[in-house]
């Protein structure tokens, strides 16, 4: 998930409607993760992906990314694994470097690096995107949303990728799609929570805010499927209420059994209950194609409600922020910024900068996903079904 950041003239305690942003997320294994596979044959030959700043790993840069959250470029993001900053919205790596790593596949480039070696693969996910067309957003002059790219954007950018491979569909272009995506896994990251975030206390309706953007999510898997891949991955939102930013922003007298901000992750929740809706009636409608729903709620909450056995002993303080107390955030002041500082071990923590993970926490949610039972079907299942 990248989350976006709001531009917030105070610190105002507001009835929070809406779902807070989240965003980027792609990370590699290291050879003792709990993700490896061992010495099994490699399934896929490549893998591309879409979605925010929980997936983006490089397309977004200080100086483009979401206003509050952009020092993205700058130290300490990226200390723990990498030790220097690579425009990942965390300490390390995101869920999409430990799916590489445990596909024996190198990180995945982003788009936008002309330079890079895309043979195994791309990553189209940009920091701050929205479900929803940019151009929603100004014509109804919700400013938060300083970043024009949405996932049309990103399907744009895939298509001029499939053109370059001679592919325009599974039907005119049989042969040069399938070439495309018989080896290829899809993995669609999370998507959608920055339209609510960029539509909070304006006069656009919650409800409108969500039929769009579940509507443009299934939309875009439906021409993803339409051109011929066969094995997608699809990521649903996270409780996002309890990211710190939410937490920040919402009254104390609104909070759920996980202590997070209930009116939020019910927004989310009722987000996944639509496209696992949708997705069912992809899977009758293209049944040669194996689609998986990564139910990133629940492996969250999860993790929320046994911190402690997952290793972390802050659930909703930011490792890297200011201001101390129990959240250790303040918008004006976020990571990267000079008033911030990091904590001296982010694996104790789930939230890295307010809004955006550790790289720990990525890592527990893929072991949740790729060995575990937080994928419906399960992901060995799509192994197994892989020609």
């Amino acid at each position: 998930m990248r989350c976006e950041a709001m531009a917030i003239s105070s610190r105002v305690v507001i009835p929070l409607k809406i779902t807070l942003i989240i965003l980027t997320t792609t990370l590699i294994f290291s050879p003792s993760s709990v993700l490896s596979y061992g010495p099994t044959p490699k399934k896929f030959k490549k893998i591309y992906a879409f979605g925010d700043s929980y997936t983006d790993t490089g397309n977004t840069h200080s100086s483009t990314g979401p206003s509050s959250f952009n020092y993205v470029s700058s130290p300490p993001y990226g200390n723990t694994f990498f030790h220097h900053p690579t425009n990942r919205y965390s300490d390390g790596r995101l869920v999409i470097d430990f799916v590489a790593e445990s596909l024996s596949l190198p990180l995945l480039p982003p788009y936008k690096d002309s330079k890079a070696d895309k043979t195994y693969g791309v990553n189209f996910a940009v920091a701050g995107s929205t479900a929803i067309r940019h151009r929603f957003f100004v014509r109804n002059n919700l400013t938060l949303n300083v970043t024009p790219q949405s996932l049309q954007t990103q399907l744009v950018w895939f298509n001029r990728f499939l053109e370059s491979q001679g592919c325009e569909n599974s039907a005119t272009t049989p042969r040069q799609c399938g070439a495309v995506f018989s080896d290829a896994l899809v993995w669609v990251g999370q998507i959608g929570a920055n339209d609510y975030a960029y539509s909070f206390a304006s006069t656009i309706s919650p409800n409108t805010i969500q039929r769009l953007a579940t509507r443009s999510v299934t939309g875009f898997l439906e021409v993803l499927l339409n051109k011929g891949a066969k094995y997608v991955v699809v990521q649903g939102l996270p409780p996002t209420g309890c990211l710190t930013l939410s937490m920040y922003l919402a009254p104390e007298t609104d909070r759920d059994g996980m202590g997070c901000v209930g009116s939020v992750n019910k927004q989310s929740y009722l987000h996944n209950t639509i496209i696992q809706a949708k997705l069912d009636s992809f899977r009758k409608q293209f049944p040669q194609a194996v689609i998986v729903y990564a139910d990133h709620w629940n492996a969250y909450s999860t993790i929320v409600r046994g911190a402690n056995k997952y290793g972390f002993k802050e659930v909703f303080k930011s490792c890297c922020g200011s201001g101390g107390g129990n959240l250790n955030f303040d918008v004006f002041n976020t990571c990267g910024s000079p008033n911030a500082r990091s904590c001296p071990d982010p694996s104790q923590y789930i939230n890295w900068d307010g809004v955006h993970l550790t790289e720990a926490m990525y890592k527990t949610m893929a072991s949740m996903f790729l060995n575990g039972t937080f994928c419906k079907p399960p992901f060995s299942y799509l192994l197994a079904k892989k020609q």
